[in-house]
């Protein structure tokens, strides 16, 4: 099958997925299903494959998600009905103002996401959105997007987190220049992508905390946890984590410590022992019964259940569109181009993203690009940086529907499609754009 055909046929079920979501308002699932094997089929794919592809698909992402958003829903709702994200939404409130907790979010996404992967911290730190919307009844995503704006900058940009570390290995740069760099441009990017755009947009989508995220409150009215607790309790699985962070960069793979923390520093057992810690402290030991804690958990486990689904969905449909072949063809194109390298590094790893929706996927595909084409050409170590910040930038753009954190961002924070695409993904492509100017006006300097 032809280039233009593989292309041809990712966009015409790209647009058949958006319509049926859109237009006929079918579930985002099943829509998300059919668009993926319209694709597979149009595409050339046969059906044993396109049926293993949606397989893999979802066997990938649920492996990725399914504990942790299983999880951190009990963790979450075990804070709402003790009044523990109430307390501390207020806390910071009564700290910064509320003029100033937009900020606060926004520094904290972009330390948090340093040691901690975009999805676990996002599920870590939803609770503080829901309690700031619910203080101050502003709309979900004047909180929501200075956070998520932090984690994404930092997840992209800011090593220790796998993509810039990969990313730098495969084009030799330093770290020490792309964690320099990445602080200078993606915090920029993160203000006018977070606080700033979320001023703009928040009017004009109203959207509170979902209803099936809310907790049913026990009728008994009890003490609220003091703020300590609460910020202890979302503290102890980053400290877990960034911890096992640590050990794995400074101690030997058979040091005793590394390998206890290489196994409470798991994200599914950070999580898992904070839930269980939160059951304890926040449920019995405050005075709720066994039953109460027990309904409490599976009542956050409905709308995990349909955050799971959706998101493994958009994980077929990257699987589907890496298959076949779509992402290869749109990258080959743009390396035959002859463009300047910072810019055919950010076009790359861009057409990589959209076509496929894994950020991580794009930088490492588009890395191997522009090695092979840079091949021994000489650069200085912070041009070298700002390469790899340019794949960065690239593969941030545009989380859409093919992207499974599009729908982790969707089910949150319980927005319509459109919604989101004029949220989530307008912010990531802020972050882009943002940074690749950045990026260019930097290079004038280092050369």
């Amino acid at each position: 099958m032809s280039d233009a055909q593989l292309v041809g046929a990712a966009l015409a079920g790209i647009a058949l997925l958006l319509f049926l979501i859109v237009r006929v308002k079918l579930h985002a699932f099943v829509a998300l299903l059919i668009g993926s094997l319209v694709i597979g089929v149009a595409a050339g794919m046969p059906f044993e494959e396109v049926l293993d592809a949606i397989t893999t698909g979802v066997g990938s992402t649920l492996a990725a998600i399914a504990v942790l958003v299983g999880l951190g829903a009990m963790f979450g709702q075990m804070l709402e009905v003790s009044g523990g994200a109430e307390a501390l939404a207020d806390a910071l409130l009564n700290r910064f103002g509320e003029r100033n907790a937009q900020w606060s979010l926004l520094a904290v996404g972009f330390v948090i996401a340093i040691p901690v992967f975009f999805d676990v911290a996002f599920i870590i730190l939803i609770s503080l959105v829901y309690g700031l919307t619910e203080r101050t009844h502003r709309p979900i995503v004047s909180y929501a997007l200075p956070l998520l704006a932090g984690l994404a900058v930092t997840h992209a940009f800011i090593p220790p987190t796998p993509g810039p570390i990969a990313v730098a290995g495969l084009l030799g740069a330093d770290l020490g220049w792309v964690m320099l760099l990445g602080v200078v441009v993606g915090l920029p990017a993160a203000v006018i992508a977070g606080p700033v755009y979320a001023q703009l947009i928040a009017k004009r989508v109203p959207a509170m905390v979902p209803e099936y995220m809310h907790a049913a409150k026990p009728k008994q009215a009890r003490k609220p946890p003091r703020v300590s607790l609460v910020v202890a309790l979302i503290g102890i699985p980053l400290v877990l984590i960034i911890g096992n962070s640590v050990a794995s960069t400074m101690l030997a793979d058979d040091h005793a410590l590394r390998i206890g923390l290489g196994f409470v520093g798991h994200p599914m057992m950070a999580l898992l022992i904070t839930t269980l810690l939160c059951f304890w402290l926040l449920g019995t030991r405050a005075g709720y019964s066994p039953q109460e804690v027990q309904e409490i958990a599976t009542k956050a486990l409905e709308p995990a259940g349909i955050i799971i689904l959706v998101t493994s969905a958009g994980g077929v449909l990257k699987q589907v569109l890496i298959d076949s072949g779509v992402g290869d063809v749109f990258a080959d194109a743009l390396m035959a181009t002859n463009l300047p390298p910072l810019i055919l590094a950010f076009l790359t790893a861009a057409a990589v993203r959209l076509m496929q929706g894994s950020a991580t996927v794009a930088m490492l595909t588009a890395a191997g690009l522009v090695a092979a084409l840079l091949g021994d050409v000489g650069f200085s170590e912070p041009m070298l940086a700002l390469l790899v910040l340019a794949i960065a930038a690239g593969a941030t753009i545009a989380s859409h529907v093919n992207d499974s954190g599009f729908w982790l961002v969707n089910r949150y924070l319980g927005l319509t499609v459109p919604d989101t695409l004029k949220t989530w993904t307008v912010t990531t492509c802020i972050i882009a754009f943002v940074s690749i100017t950045l990026i260019l006006i930097a290079s004038s300097f280092v050369g």
